[in-house]
Parts: structure tokens; sequence; C-alpha cells
């Protein structure tokens, strides 16, 4: 375990989870909200996912949603977490970022990953050649550099709007390939390990030994994702924790449908919840009231030394989201005090 005596940032990661009876437009409401309510509760930054075809999220349009957040809150830092990048054309991603840092500047980061965000007939339909740009990913990364490097203006094929403009990459991934090459191009890395859990600690490790400090960073920087659901009373929080079993177990049975409402735990959860694939998924997932959260929070971070986290709160009511980040950020403040 290492001890660690530095203070931790904490950020969101906002999907845009659609809960049952709620409207699209609804949730695209409360996701401005709980931005606004982050920002004044001092997180570091809200993060938009990138998914596709998924009837409980709604983070499909991800530079939209980007400009969206940004225009109305006014501190808090808002980027993509991540914008898949095989997806996309290196050249529009550029423009479009460099866009948003024009609008808001020093408050936009371009969270990079190489997955699909989606199954494979989905991701075919997106774009045809994508696996084309899988294998190419470090180089598209530089492409993207390059538009935005104010010396690319002699270029042939330039992205103006993102010369010059300020926008952190950062290497997004939950394998080892994505820490190998977070180290060689100097970035920033955060894993996803608030639902892919067996390869942290070794893909930090990796990332860290093999760091090579770069125009964009001198040292290494680590950002982990955890689940969190925090209430007042445990009973409470684990009442809630049902809707996140639920969640998990249709993602691995293909079972499509909005965040579902909690439920007293049955003994049917239970089993859900110790079924190995799923206690894999969830084992970043800490729940409980403030006290039992905190515990186990201050583990995760004494045993990872990462240097933020990045946390996702799928709660179906609303109210009981910003309740669980409100105690979470009670915990992060009282800790870096």
């Amino acid at each position: 375990m290492e001890t660690i005596n530095k203070k931790t940032a904490y950020s969101i990661l906002e999907l845009a989870i659609v809960s049952g009876g709620v409207t699209i437009e609804q949730t695209f409401k409360n996701s401005v909200d709980l931005a606004q309510k982050a920002e004044a509760m001092g997180y570091s930054r809200l993060w938009l996912a990138e998914h596709h075809n998924m009837v409980h999220v709604a983070s499909v349009a991800t530079s939209v949603l980007i400009g969206h957040i940004a225009g109305n809150t006014k501190t808090i830092r808002v980027g993509s977490g991540g914008i898949m990048l095989p997806n996309h054309s290196p050249l529009i991603v550029a423009e479009q970022f460099g866009t948003l840092g024009r609008l808001y500047p020093d408050r936009i980061d371009l969270g990079l990953g190489r997955a699909p965000g989606t199954d494979q007939v989905t991701a075919h339909a997106i774009r045809s050649d994508r696996m084309q740009a899988v294998h190419n990913f470090p180089g598209e990364i530089e492409q993207i550099q390059e538009y935005f490097s104010p010396d690319n203006e002699w270029s042939q094929v330039r992205a103006v709007v993102a010369e010059g403009v300020n926008v952190p990459l950062y290497i997004l991934g939950s394998s080892l390939d994505s820490a190998h090459l977070a180290a060689k191009m100097g970035l920033p890395y955060a894993f996803a390990s608030h639902f892919a859990t067996s390869l942290l600690y070794e893909a930090l490790a990796i990332y860290r030994k093999e760091f090579q400090p770069s125009q964009y960073l001198d040292k290494p920087y680590t950002i982990a994702g955890v689940n969190v659901i925090a209430a007042d009373m445990d009973d409470e929080a684990e009442r809630n924790f049902t809707s996140v079993i639920r969640m998990f177990l249709g993602i691995l049975t293909g079972k499509r449908e909005a965040l579902q409402p909690p439920m007293e735990m049955t003994e049917e959860l239970m089993m859900i919840q110790h079924n190995p694939a799923v206690r894999e998924m969830l084992k970043y997932s800490f729940v409980g009231r403030k006290e039992a959260v905190a515990k186990q929070l201050d583990k995760f971070l004494q045993e990872t030394g990462v240097d933020e986290l990045m946390v996702v709160s799928s709660l179906y009511n609303h109210n009981d989201r910003i309740k669980s980040y409100q105690i979470l950020s009670e915990i992060i403040k009282e800790r870096n005090n």
C-alpha cells in the first residue's frame, strides 16, 4: 500500500443516464443542473462520455453536449470522457474542439479513447472503415496535435480554428495498450476502472514506469474511474445501488432498457451482485453512508496513488444523485484539508 500526502482532484463522468419514465429532454436538463451544482461543490471537471445505440445513455453527440454544459456553467472544466477517436475524422475532432476551446477558453478537455462505445454492428454503421482507424490510433492522435499546433499554418490541410488553442489531450483506456501509449506520448492517463477493473494496477504501473516527459506534461498524471452511491444511511445507498446492479446486468446480457427504479435488495439481486462477471465490473463501487464511502475511497486512493478521481453516480432519482455527489465532495474536501 502506498502512503500519499497529496490533494486529490475530483471530477464527474456524465453519461446523461436516462431513467425510466424520464424524457431525454429532461435528462439533458438534469445534466446541466448537475454541472452547475458540481461547479459550486468544487469539482475539477465534468466529462461527457460517448456511447451509441443504448436506451439508457443520451450522451451520444458528445461535443454538442460539452458546448451546452460549458455554456451554462462558468468555471468548471468540461470535456470528453471520451471521444472515441476511431469513430471520427481527426480533422473534424480538431475543428469541433478548437471551436469549443475558443468559445470557452482554458475550460475544455479532449479525452480520447480507442473503443467504439457501442456494439460492433453500430460501430460499423458509424464508420465502416473504423478498424483501419483503430490500428492507427496513435497516428490519429498525432494528427490532432498537429492541427492544434501553431506551426500547422503552413500545412496543406489545416484546422484553422484549433491552431494555438489550449485544449489538453488525455488518453483514456481500459487496457495495457493505452498505458504504454499514454506514457510514450507524455500525456495524462485516465483508466476506466469504474467498469474495467482487472488491469488497473498493472496499467498504472506501466504508465508511471514508462512515462516520457513531453511539451504537454512533465510528469505522470493519473485519473481513475470509480462508482459512488452515497446517501445519509447505508440502507438507502444500498437500495439505490440496485439500479446500478440491474444496469450492469443489462450490459452483460444485452438487455437494453432505461435505468430502473431502486428496489429492496432481493435474494436474486444478491446472487446477481455476486456473479463473478458482475462482481468484477463493480469492484470499485463504493456504496453507503458518508463514513463508509470515505473509508473505501481512502483505501483506494492510498493503494492507487492516483492524482484524480473520476466519479460516476448512476442513480435513478436526480436529487439522490446530487446528494451522492455532495457527500463525495464533502469527503474529498475533508481529506484534502
